[in-house]
């Protein structure tokens, strides 16, 4: 228990405020006293207590409208309230003004001190939270980007660097679900290029014909269904930034023309013979091993060579459970807003289990978690009971045990957990029966008998 706490006891009865004091004083706390509401937020001003016990009947001030002139100077003041018996409703009301807890006289001493060091350590937690919210971000125009690790402290600094470079191509590599097309848009709000398009492709999604054509368009004619003259997304691009998303999943032909782009800084549309002119800033993003890739014959090595001018990797949230308490708050902040709710606090236990947690799914599982519990949980304060099951089962031991699956407090339903690792084991593997059966350590019987258990089996997974 801090000895440099001070603690404001606020009270128009003398004998009330001087049993409170030197109870409060043995305990170990610094205590000012006031007799009015004027009085309270004099001490409040002057004083900076950490927290105020505070009469619901003051002389010349209302209990209820003191709590926000309290807060307006100083936010992080905690505040509870003293009430007589019968003002319970009214209590209740300052709660949901503002006020943390409150307490009924006659006051129960060891539930006041109890109700005291739960609220200074919530205001700790609150100035904890302030600094997480204001030096773990970096701003690049209009992009944020949020994280504490050394990793990401060092990707900042490169992004600046890189950001500054006129032209030269950059490949990011990491995880799905890592933030690459994030760190694209970062380093093009902070270029020259800023104010000219951002545009991006996925490669993944359209044959090679269809991956040139909307890379470089495509005259009238040049293929069926092609009726008008259409430019690219280079073209489109001219000045700015393209993004190619998922480069790895490139078809061969493509391939070849992409670097000859890249040399030349030009090409025909296709199905044409003018040479178009651009300037355009290539970044790449790839989830895949492209050494592996080049070996297999899947992946040009000159193309691959001339993409990492600067190498950008940018490792899996597992690797840095650091950046899980500022992303936690930056997200919770930014979906209170789309949501158009008030945000709510995250306790430090729900912290602890979304930095326990493995995240396969990276920085976009994790934002789907806090969103889920944002919608389906009417709470002002995100508690590990609102987070999924599966976060709260398979979290790593946080003491670094052997134990597979943390047991939470409350406890689970064996059924739940077994259903929700089938269910992660088929959406990993694209719903490959023989491979979530193997990450499983099942036969491929037991799993379609298992899918069939939950009702799984006629789901949007099919056996390959």
């Amino acid at each position: 228990m801090s000895t440099r706490a001070v603690i404001a006891v606020v009270d128009d009865e003398e004998l009330f405020r001087t049993w409170l004091s030197e109870h409060l004083g043995a305990a170990g706390y610094t205590v000012v006293e006031a007799a009015t509401g004027s009085e309270a937020l004099r001490l409040v001003a002057e004083e900076s207590p950490g927290l105020m016990l505070l009469d619901l009947r003051l002389p010349d001030a209302d209990g209820l409208e003191m709590v926000t002139q309290l807060h307006e100077i100083d936010r992080d003041l905690v505040v509870v309230i003293v009430t007589a018996y019968g003002e319970v409703q009214t209590a209740v009301r300052a709660v949901k003004a503002g006020a943390y807890h409150f307490l009924e006289k006659p006051i129960d001493l060891d539930d006041l001190l109890i109700t005291i060091e739960k609220g200074l350590e919530t205001q700790s937690l609150r100035r904890e939270i302030a600094v997480l919210r204001e030096q773990h971000r970096w701003q690049f125009a209009n992009v944020e980007f949020v994280g504490r690790s050394l990793a990401v402290r060092q990707l900042a600094e490169k992004l600046e660097k890189v950001a500054r470079t006129e032209s030269a191509t950059v490949l990011l590599q990491g995880e799905s679900g890592t933030g690459k097309d994030l760190v694209a848009r970062a380093i093009h709000a902070h270029s020259s290029r800023k104010d000219k398009p951002f545009l991006e492709i996925n490669c993944t999604t359209l044959p090679e014909q269809l991956v040139e054509a909307e890379l470089f368009g495509h005259e009238r004619g040049a293929f069926t269904d092609a009726r008008e003259r259409k430019k690219g997304l280079a073209e489109l691009a001219d000045g700015g930034t393209l993004l190619l998303d998922e480069i790895g999943d490139m078809p061969l032909g493509a391939q070849a023309k992409l670097l000859r782009f890249l040399e030349d800084s030009r090409f025909k549309r296709l199905g044409g013979t003018t040479d178009i002119p651009v300037n355009v800033r290539v970044i790449a993003a790839t989830n895949q091993n492209l050494d592996r890739a080049i070996g297999e014959g899947k992946f040009r090595s000159d193309l691959y060579y001339r993409l990492k001018v600067v190498d950008l990797f940018i490792p899996p949230l597992r690797e840095r459970s650091e950046d899980c308490a500022p992303l936690a708050l930056y997200f919770i902040e930014r979906l209170a807003r789309d949501l158009k709710r008030e945000a709510p606090t995250i306790t430090p236990e729900a912290l602890g289990v979304l930095e326990a947690y493995s995240w396969p799914g990276n920085i976009r599982e994790l934002r789907n978690v806090l969103e889920r519990a944002l919608i389906l949980e009417d709470t002002q304060e995100i508690r590990p009971e609102h987070l999924p099951i599966e976060i709260r089962g398979f979290a790593r031991p946080v003491d670094g045990g052997d134990d597979i699956v943390q047991l939470p407090a409350d406890g689970f339903r064996m059924e739940d957990v077994e259903r929700s690792a089938i269910e992660q084991a088929l959406t990993r593997t694209e719903g490959n029966v023989a491979g979530a059966a193997r990450l499983l350590g099942l036969s491929r019987d037991t799993l379609r008998y298992r899918m069939k258990k939950y009702e799984l089996a006629n789901s949007h997974w099919r056996s390959r």
